[in-house]
């Protein structure tokens, strides 16, 4: 009985979910692409969205075998000058060479923080959860430091905490506090995912962002990470984050 169980083959794998655990995007978006007719099983296009799959398949996606990697979350206190992308044609710093200790797994970063924005920036092959966190129903929230090139007046204050409009549409920060007797420094909380939205609603005012750092990303903090560093994340942080409500 034991020899026979240990010939036992291992368990199936929904198709959609093999997908998700090979980095390539979320579940639900697996679906759009098995419906499609973009991948394939042992050589034969599979469009059945309850498909299922094990170990030893061959799955390809565009032509490519895919493998489900171990799930790896990286946490990364990005330092300046280093740009948010997994390839760059002009060979400029990405924030891939600061990752790329971590291991063998092909990470990506979730989101991104422009060139000159320092501080917390997640990387995993979770497509899934990269999804989730990424998806604006979800509001994660984030928390900056932010730096300007003057002081903010309490008018400006007030506006912003009130909510205003951009011309891609409303702003609704969650929390802004004044953190220096000057009133240039400010801790800034928001949920709003929009492209450089933090420097553009200083713009917005007449303000220039000089130093912006990004301090908590949906509950992670920068303790312990100096800038440059990165560590991985413990069981219970991935837990929290595949989980929030």
């Amino acid at each position: 009985m034991e020899e026979k169980r240990n010939k036992t083959p291992k368990t199936s794998l929904r198709l959609n979910k093999f997908i998700a655990n090979a980095g390539i995007c979320s579940r639900r978006e697996a679906d759009t692409l098995i419906a499609e007719g973009e991948v394939k099983v042992n050589g034969e296009v599979v469009t059945a969205l309850g498909a299922q799959v094990s170990p030893t398949d061959v799955v390809t996606y565009k032509g490519k075998r895919i493998y489900p990697e171990k799930p790896v979350y990286v946490l990364l206190n990005k330092p300046k000058d280093f740009i948010t992308t997994t390839d760059d044609p002009l060979e400029r710093k990405t924030v891939m060479n600061l990752v790329k200790s971590a291991g063998k797994e092909r990470l990506f970063p979730v989101g991104r923080l422009d060139r000159n924005t320092t501080g917390l920036l997640l990387f995993t092959n979770d497509g899934e959860l990269a999804a989730k966190l990424s998806h604006p129903s979800n509001k994660i929230k984030k928390i900056y430091q932010v730096t300007l090139d003057k002081p903010l007046t309490r008018g400006d204050e007030e506006t912003i905490l009130a909510g205003f409009e951009l011309e891609d549409g409303a702003v609704q920060v969650d929390d802004m506090q004044v953190l220096s007797k000057d009133r240039r420094i400010l801790g800034l909380e928001i949920h709003i995912g929009r492209n450089r939205i933090v420097r553009r609603i200083f713009a917005h005012f007449g303000y220039e962002v000089t130093a912006l750092d990004r301090v908590m990303y949906a509950g992670l903090t920068k303790k312990d990470i100096k800038r440059g560093d990165y560590r991985f994340l413990t069981e219970k942080e991935v837990v929290n984050l595949k989980y929030f409500k």
